[in-house]
């Protein structure tokens, strides 16, 4: 907002980003990970109509003030969606959408909120998910193994613990905000040294800032990276 674009860079869709999700699509079932403000936008985009369960890495507003738009989901299974959290961090959802958790006559229709602690291992839609923690500044973010493909949203320090847990991948997508340090996230050269040590055969960059022309920084990174973009897939 405010900001003139060149006519070059908004020519390049890639360039075009909503803030960061994740849809990991198993074989009976679907898990979504976060709730940007564009989640409808995005999920219908997809072609996606299914969510059989949601995880919200961590209560930034990024992150979750796309939650409302889960009420068609509630609408069409009868039920509450559940949604896997850090325990700490729930009563911030049931500020934020007070609504969802209060009683309405049956003609008004609510999103509703099953908020359930995060598990170490997590089993939705035929997929077993492996979770762990980071650090986004004091903030704890929660990261994701399935199969050979991890995913690391915000993040500032990954503890030995969880580094442990990100051998042997395929894939790996992680934060790289902007180029200049950033108090709560990893900056380019923070996340390449970072992927560097992780050694997966290949990283995505996500939740990025408009720092990065999608096609030039491609050409200035090590050949295993690259900048992720709205629509990518990834085969886990």
């Amino acid at each position: 907002m405010g900001v003139e674009y060149p006519a070059a860079f908004l020519a390049n869709p890639k360039n075009h980003r909503t803030r960061s999700s994740l849809m990991l699509l198993g074989p009976t079932g679907n898990l979504l990970v976060d709730c940007p403000p564009e989640l409808r936008l995005q999920v219908t985009g997809q072609g996606i109509t299914k969510i059989d369960a949601v995880v919200i890495t961590h209560t930034h507003a990024d992150h979750i003030m796309g939650m409302d738009d889960l009420r068609s989901i509630c609408m069409r299974t009868k039920k509450p969606v559940t949604v896997y959290m850090i325990p700490e961090q729930m009563d911030d959802i049931r500020r934020i959408y007070s609504y969802a958790f209060m009683d309405f006559p049956p003609e008004i229709i609510v999103p509703r909120f099953d908020l359930t602690p995060i598990p170490d291992v997590l089993k939705v839609g035929g997929l077993t998910v492996h979770t762990f923690l980071v650090q986004h500044g004091k903030t704890k973010v929660i990261g994701l193994r399935v199969n050979d493909f991890a995913y690391i949203t915000d993040v500032s320090e990954i503890p030995p613990a969880a580094e442990a847990k990100l051998k042997n991948l395929e894939v790996l997508v992680l934060d790289a905000v902007r180029y200049s340090p950033h108090p709560n996230h990893f900056h380019m050269a923070k996340a390449i040294e970072v992927a560097q040590r992780i050694g997966a055969k290949k990283t995505y960059f996500t939740h990025l800032s408009d720092d990065y022309d999608h096609d030039i920084t491609n050409m200035t990174l090590p050949k295993t990276m690259e900048l992720a973009y709205d629509g990518l897939r990834i085969a886990l």
